[in-house]
């Protein structure tokens, strides 16, 4: 329940990060300033004695993460490729939160599955491993299969998760609701917006069914891509609770030492993971939503594997054609047009300045070009875009929440590769053909097209549309007013009728 009951749980979580150290380290990573300090361990140093201890054995912040539960372990899995903004030794530690969690018993997960399939494991696998990955959702287990004798990948759900994860969320919207209502400033990022988002998203990971509809979809949409690969799902052994797929040999994404040893070229990894990511995004609207090191490997044959496809992101064609009209500015440090981009798509209120917020933006991004990824501040980089969206009145878009997550993600993992790696010159062919396809006059005669299908479709409801409209309009006492925004409505019915004609020719002459 959303409820004021959840107070207890914000202040036990700030009580849990100051009893384990994890404040002091948090402060420290992000260069809090003394008076931020001051107040926030201030704040939460009089209930310490509520806070969770969690595995002493952990360092501070991987510890407090992992006494809290799921969705904090969540936030700190997105921390750990962030290096440059968290520091290089607290990414190491939080690089435990990926797939590295204590596991549940394996007698445990064997139950589970017994459960969700309907019989028993001895009959579907000739061997069942002990946990090989544990993450804050799911883990994993190595199987071979009765029938053929292959090795699988067997996910099972923890069990109590979804009320495990239901508490973090209730707390969130508390939160977040109290950001909206004491912080003015702040409702333009849409608080209780993003957590609605974020649960939305997250939720879907609690059925795979659902992970292996993502997977299956995903492997159509990107078979033909070189140097990529993905584990097929088995079916007939999947339910809402266990998932089972092919077994992927390969090398951690993280472990940089074994991937170069094996003579892999990490340059070329690091390209490939950023343009891999911006193809799907770009191209097929739809891409990994959780592209950390835990969910990559390195096939022998130099392949990207990815898998845990719990978290998919969707974008529709429009915002793929925005977002690519932005990254193609940047690139071609064509400010106007990118600032032009956000008016038009209602990124920014229509009452502000564009050529004050191409400005704006020339001062973020003109420090990247001709400057390798190691010297990028991305933490100060973050700061001022904060500021800049600050001061023009830019809303939190939550379509796209999932896609600039991922974009730091991916680019993480990328400089983890290479961290010279240079992430406009990465971008640059991959936008450029998105552009060329999908925004130049081929793209528009397509839409043409589209639009007259769409029409003819309700080509035999237009008449019956048009009357409703012209009684309307005879019944309205009031004069009609004047033309201002466009055509009368005998124009518009004209128009109608000519983009059902053409549509059928269309579809004559294909």
């Amino acid at each position: 329940m959303r409820g004021p009951h959840n107070i207890i749980r914000l202040i036990r979580t700030g009580a849990t990060l100051e009893r384990t150290g994890a404040m002091k380290v948090i402060m420290d990573a992000v260069e809090a300033p003394a008076t931020v300090r001051m107040v926030m361990r201030g704040l939460v140093w009089p209930f310490q004695w509520l806070g969770l201890k969690g595995d002493p054995n952990q360092p501070p912040v991987t510890r407090a993460l992992q006494a809290l539960g799921p969705a904090y372990i969540k936030f700190g899995q997105i921390l750990s490729t962030r290096p440059d903004v968290v520091g290089n030794d607290l990414a190491l530690q939080l690089r435990v939160l990926q797939d590295k969690l204590p596991p549940f018993p394996v007698d445990v997960a064997k139950a589970e599955v017994e459960r969700e399939l309907g019989q028993p494991v001895d009959q579907i696998f000739a061997e069942f491993s002990e946990p090989v990955a544990a993450a804050s959702i799911a883990q994993v287990h190595k199987a071979r299969l009765v029938e053929d004798g292959s090795f699988v990948a067997v996910k099972v759900l923890r069990p109590g998760i979804e009320k495990a994860f239901q508490k973090d969320i209730d707390a969130f919207y508390l939160a977040a609701s109290v950001v909206d209502m004491v912080s003015p400033s702040s409702r333009r990022l849409r608080p209780v917006d993003v957590i609605e988002h974020f649960e939305g998203v997250v939720l879907s990971e609690l059925d795979l069914r659902l992970e292996s509809a993502s997977a299956s979809e995903f492997a159509d949409n990107t078979k033909d891509d070189a140097g990529f690969s993905l584990p097929m799902v088995n079916w007939s052994l999947s339910g809402r609770r266990v998932m089972t797929l092919d077994w992927v040999e390969g090398i951690n994404a993280a472990d940089v030492e074994a991937i170069e040893a094996a003579g892999h070229d990490r340059t070329e990894l690091s390209r490939r993971v950023l343009q891999l990511f911006l193809n799907h995004a770009l191209r097929d609207g739809y891409f990994h939503g959780d592209m950390h090191h835990g969910n990559l490997k390195i096939a022998a044959n130099g392949d990207i594997v990815a898998y845990d496809f719990g978290i998919m992101g969707h974008l529709d064609e429009y915002t793929r054609r925005v977002y690519a009209e932005i990254l193609f500015g940047f690139i071609r440090r064509d400010y106007k047009r990118v600032a032009e981009v956000h008016f038009e798509a209602g990124y920014v209120p229509a009452d502000r300045d564009v050529d004050e917020f191409a400005r704006a933006l020339r001062a973020v991004g003109e420090p990247i070009f001709g400057m390798n990824a190691e010297k990028i501040s991305m933490a100060r980089l973050l700061s001022y875009l904060f500021e800049v969206t600050e001061r023009f009145g830019m809303q939190t878009r939550t379509e796209l929440i999932l896609l600039q997550r991922t974009m730091v993600v991916v680019e993480g993992v990328a400089r983890t590769f290479d961290h010279r790696m240079n992430i406009w010159d990465a971008a640059k062919p991959v936008v450029e053909t998105y552009i060329k396809d999908s925004i130049g006059p081929r793209a528009a005669v397509d839409d043409l097209v589209k639009t007259a299908r769409v029409l003819a479709r309700f080509g035999p409801r237009l008449p019956a549309l048009a009357e409703t409209a012209l009684i309307r309009l005879g019944e309205d006492p009031a004069p009609p007013p004047r033309r201002k925004y466009g055509p009368p409505l005998g124009w518009m019915v004209l128009g109608a009728g000519l983009a059902v004609a053409i549509a059928v020719l269309v579809d004559a002459l294909t």
